[in-house]
């Protein structure tokens, strides 16, 4: 090869190396900067790693948990949820107070609730159900219980395990002549809401003496068989630790503690137990009567639902954000619409394995209705 044409060469790789070095000089320094997608569109891009905080329900961490962990990895560590369990009403009041980005409720917000807080909208985030779990130890088989008969339990009626009620629906269970510990929430609670919900739908006398409500307080015919626990990770594991207890949680917890619950009697007369199919049942009814997300949803319930498959004590749960996000900085409201469409579209997959049922496709269709409506 000439020296002439080496030259040439030389000073082509040297041109190429110039080049590369001033794009390298050109690029910005830190972490990568994510464009998000989702199945509705892609999210501008983040300037800053972000944190959003919510507060709530306790009926759906373990989901909420699940998102948080998924949804960090999905944003490449851009976008961070910190949930804090502390109950419905905990969750309502914070976010009604802005304290937090987003609440989360088992109980669509009330009347006065609205007033209070007004443009939150509701975003169902998914399908749950509250199960009766309970510690009969030496017993085998599924207890089964009626809805009349867990409301006398709970009013104080019934105060023997081998009650000749409970006897009647449990033919061949050898049931203990033993006082039944009752177990409730103590903080205000969503999961005591859709209870309450139940009983009032099923029971007279429970909904002309207690209602349903977020707290109620135990009729004296209770006296000390009554026991509280803040969350439903407290009321499990009263339950687990205390022989011939009772106790109203989110199916999850009574799975993942390996605890017992009862089969309910529904509205057409089966016994059934909670699982994706039964809860989905109770649910399919209530699906095309659904509200806006910027109306109230202060009677929408799918408790004691019509249908020979549904389980009874069902319910939606929600997110409660506000409308109008101006009042944050733009980053953090543009992370959180991204969050919300991300858990009520692609964040359903995740439902499942946790024993949550996922959102219709028209419940999604609702909800991404509902995101378009904020203001950023």
């Amino acid at each position: 090869m000439g020296i002439q044409k080496k030259f040439v060469i030389a000073a082509i790789l040297a041109l190429v190396i110039i080049a590369v070095a001033s794009l390298t000089l050109q690029r910005p320094i830190g972490p990568p900067q994510p464009t998000v997608t989702t199945q509705t569109g892609t999210e501008p891009t983040l300037g800053r790693r972000i944190v959003l905080l919510g507060a709530g329900a306790t009926f759906p961490y373990p989901l909420i948990a699940k998102w948080s962990q998924e949804y960090e990895a999905f944003t490449n560590g851009m976008v961070a949820i910190n949930y804090q369990s502390i109950g419905s009403g905990g969750g309502i009041k914070q976010i009604s107070e802005r304290t937090v980005d987003f609440g989360a409720s088992d109980a669509p917000l009330t009347p006065d609730e609205a007033k209070r807080a007004p443009g939150l909208l509701h975003l169902p985030e998914t399908i749950g159900a509250v199960v009766l779990a309970y510690n009969l130890p030496g017993i085998e088989g599924r207890l089964r219980l009626s809805g009349g008969v867990l409301a006398d339990i709970y009013l104080g009626k019934i105060a023997k395990w081998n009650d000749p009620r409970i006897a009647s629906i449990n033919e061949g269970m050898a049931l203990p002549d033993r006082e039944i510990v009752v177990v409730k929430r103590s903080d205000s609670s969503g999961t005591t809401f859709v209870f309450t919900d139940y009983l009032s739908a099923v029971s007279g006398d429970w909904m002309r003496g207690v209602g349903r409500g977020k707290v109620f307080n135990y009729p004296e015919a209770i006296g000390a068989r009554g026991v509280q626990a803040k969350g439903n990770e407290g009321v499990t594991a009263i339950v687990k630790q205390t022989p011939y207890s009772i106790g109203y949680v989110e199916l999850t917890y009574a799975l993942q503690n390996n605890i017992p619950y009862a089969l309910i009697k529904n509205k057409a007369g089966k016994f059934v137990h909670a699982n994706f199919d039964t809860i989905a049942s109770a649910a399919s009814a209530a699906v095309p009567k659904l509200p806006r997300g910027d109306e109230s949803w202060d009677k929408v319930s799918i408790v004691d639902a019509e249908g020979e498959e549904s389980y009874p004590i069902s319910s939606f749960t929600y997110l409660l954000v506000y409308k109008d996000l101006s009042y944050m900085d733009k980053d953090k409201a543009q992370a959180l619409v991204g969050f919300l469409r991300w858990a009520v579209t692609e964040g359903q997959k995740y439902c499942k394995d946790l024993y949550y049922v996922p959102l219709p496709p028209e419940v999604q269709r609702l909800n991404l209705e509902t995101i378009a409506m904020i203001r950023k």
